[in-house]
């Protein structure tokens, strides 16, 4: 979490930042269901976060910072409720709150994060609200991340609290039939987080690296409250795969390095072997489903010693598999770059050429094509389709890449990185 604490250098705000990832989700849950109101927990929490960044800096960390936060909260919430009366009654939980335990029930996050993803409320303003009950971050931290102003991310919150309202959404996790859809709204959120942070859409970064932390986080906390969730588990081990591979990603001058080139040795061993065993018991414990599909495809390249040595008739199969869940154009496309692989170009190209109309302002879709009419010596071609490739992205590393190409016009791996998360995978599903 990307908290802006200057006072006691690196690692002071390094410590800070982590007790607030730790303990604001539970301190705003407790207080929600204490309150029974999501606004005034969540508004509380933000302040007693506010107050620890004038305090902590200078007198350091407390013994105890969940229970100095949980105080702090509970205090300004007496303050406000104090010159409220119709609140007499909140004012009375509050109170004896003070003298009860500090710690919540072990579901109170969870009921958060459900509350937070509602399907009534929009998908923007449910990674917004999360990231801010459950996470603690500020309105100014969220809109930095997903590169918009502090004013519009501010809205998505208001209305999203309103929703909450308006709409009489439980603060609760659902029942046993209606979990598994109301759960693929949760994971659908911490997808879209870490998408945006492990390549970005918009044109001031290629990627942020707090982002992907705050969704692996998230996921962490929604497997360990729904440990036999195999979903959960999938999604889990499908951003522990890419992480693995990050410090590959990228040479020294910032710029993208692509599946094939990329150092092998510099690929995080443990995080893989981890990674493979958890989605091995996602397996054992259900029928896979699209996360674990997208995990074992992660897998398959990451267990590979080389590029060469890719296992690519699995990888046809399992999207073979994962169109059943979600036959959209993106995952046929990363299906066709499979296909190049084991039944050759002319096989891929006619795939490709299928999907013009729904892709045509989809970049990868341009780049892939590309690739393939070099293989064609269709050269001409091929720099029109990079040129479309590059007016239709604005991620700088990528747009780097594909000009680099252009202005070369020489060879190289296909852009898309099959089997890999963000928008470059699977971002319809």
């Amino acid at each position: 979490m990307s908290i802006d604490v200057t006072a006691g250098g690196g690692g002071a705000a390094d410590a800070i930042s982590a007790v607030f990832r730790e303990e604001a989700g539970a301190i705003c849950a407790e207080l929600t269901r204490q309150l029974g109101d999501l606004d005034l927990a969540e508004d509380l929490v933000q302040d007693a976060i506010e107050a620890a960044l004038r305090t902590w800096p200078r007198d350091g960390l407390p013994d105890r910072p969940g229970a100095w936060l949980l105080q702090a909260a509970r205090r300004r919430g007496i303050d406000r409720l104090r010159r409220e009366t119709r609140y007499r009654e909140k004012l009375e939980l509050l109170m004896s709150m003070a003298s009860g335990s500090s710690e919540g029930e072990p579901d109170d996050r969870l009921r958060l994060v459900f509350t937070c993803c509602h399907p009534a409320i929009a998908r923007e303003a449910q990674v917004a609200l999360t990231l801010r009950a459950v996470m603690g971050m500020t309105t100014a931290e969220i809109a930095r991340a997903f590169l918009v102003s502090e004013a519009t991310m501010a809205q998505r919150i208001v209305r999203a609290k309103r929703k909450i309202v308006e709409a009489h959404i439980p603060y609760r996790v659902p029942n046993a039939e209606m979990l598994p859809e109301r759960l693929t709204q949760v994971l659908a959120m911490l997808y879209l987080v870490y998408n945006e942070g492990y390549l970005s859409s918009g044109p001031e970064r290629s990627t942020a690296r707090d982002l992907c932390a705050d969704a692996l986080w998230l996921c962490r906390l929604v497997d360990r409250l729904l440990p036999d969730e195999p979903e959960v588990m999938s999604l889990l081990a499908l951003m522990q795969l890419h992480e693995a591979r990050r410090a590959a990603r990228f040479d020294a001058g910032g710029a993208l390095v692509l599946l094939r080139d990329q150092d092998r040795a510099l690929w995080d061993g443990d995080t893989i072997a981890s990674a493979a065993a958890l989605l091995e018991r996602a397996r054992r414990l259900g029928s896979p489903g699209p996360y674990w599909l997208q995990a074992a495809i992660a897998a398959t390249h990451a267990e590979a010693p080389s590029y060469e040595a890719t296992d690519w008739p699995e990888i046809l199969a399992l999207y073979g598999a994962l169109l059943r869940f979600a036959p959209g154009p993106v995952v046929r496309l990363n299906r066709a770059i499979a296909l190049w692989h084991v039944g050759g170009a002319a096989a891929a190209m006619e795939e490709v050429e299928a999907l013009a109309p729904a892709l045509d302002r989809y970049h990868l879709y341009h780049a892939t094509r590309a690739e393939l009419l070099r293989a064609f010596g269709r050269h001409d071609e091929a720099r029109e389709a990079d040129a479309r490739a590059l007016e239709l992205t604005q991620n700088p590393a990528e747009r780097e890449l594909i000009r680099r190409r252009v202005e070369s016009g020489g060879e190289g791996a296909e852009l898309s990185d099959a089997g890999m998360s963000g928008r470059r995978a699977l971002g319809e599903v």
